[in-house]
């Protein structure tokens, strides 16, 4: 099964954690909101550490296939 990273734009504000956590994950886009990378990857132990990071919980892993 692959994994996905997914960020809820609705919840996101912009916080920036992810990116300080994660750099080569996550980025922010021009308003300032995240997004997440072309190459990342979903099982890096950094992922999780993000999204422990994330102060409103818009990040989450999921499994597809």
């Amino acid at each position: 099964m692959d994994r996905r990273i997914a960020i809820d734009t609705d919840v996101c504000i912009g916080a920036g954690q992810c990116v300080l956590t994660a750099p080569e994950t996550f980025t922010q886009d021009d308003d300032g909101f995240s997004e997440v990378l072309p190459d990342a990857n979903p099982r890096s132990p950094r992922v999780t550490l993000a999204i422990q990071a994330c102060p409103v919980g818009a990040i989450s892993v999921r499994e597809e296939g």
